[in-house]
């Protein structure tokens, strides 16, 4: 009798699950062109910041005390620049940061030069430089706490930050 009663609750839920999709019967989807189906402002719309994050990708890793773009960094930043081009209505925070080794004041001007790099290249990239300021945390906002290369590998990063907009001032 036990198995049964489950059985019958396992049923039921399902069915109830199988009732609760609105959006069965409507053509999002269909023939709709780009993010067609998606919905709107998640990381399946590709006009959202969520998609950029996600898909595009939001940030770029740096060597130990290097500012140089690697060429992974260059590819990511491509494609940064393509979704920035594509979604005028956004602008950009180019935040830079570094590990934790070294002294406050060095590590705030190697995030600045960081962020700056990633900054000239999407500006050379054709994104319009009024749409992208830059600001340094240095070694202020860790994403990765430890002392092992691990996290600082982590920590030497550049992130670009979304805001809507066509320009930041």
């Amino acid at each position: 009798m036990r198995h049964l009663t489950r059985a019958a609750l396992l049923i039921m839920v399902l069915g109830a699950a199988a009732c609760t999709n609105p959006g069965r019967f409507d053509n999002a989807g269909a023939g709709g062109g780009a993010g067609a189906g998606a919905v709107p402002g998640s990381a399946s719309d590709p006009t959202s910041p969520a998609y950029f994050q996600q898909t595009v990708g939001d940030r770029v890793f740096f060597a130990v005390d290097q500012s140089t773009l690697s060429a992974e960094a260059r590819d990511t930043l491509l494609k940064q620049a393509a979704w920035l081009k594509d979604n005028p209505a956004f602008s950009a925070i180019i935040e830079g940061h570094a590990d934790e080794q070294g002294t406050r004041e060095y590590n705030l001007a190697l995030g600045a030069r960081r962020a700056s790099a990633v900054q000239n290249f999407l500006i050379e990239a054709g994104v319009e430089a009024a749409r992208l300021r830059t600001v340094s945390y240095g070694k202020e906002r860790p994403i990765a706490i430890c002392s092992d290369e691990s996290c600082y590998a982590q920590n030497r990063r550049a992130v670009t930050v979304l805001s809507a907009g066509p320009g930041t001032s």
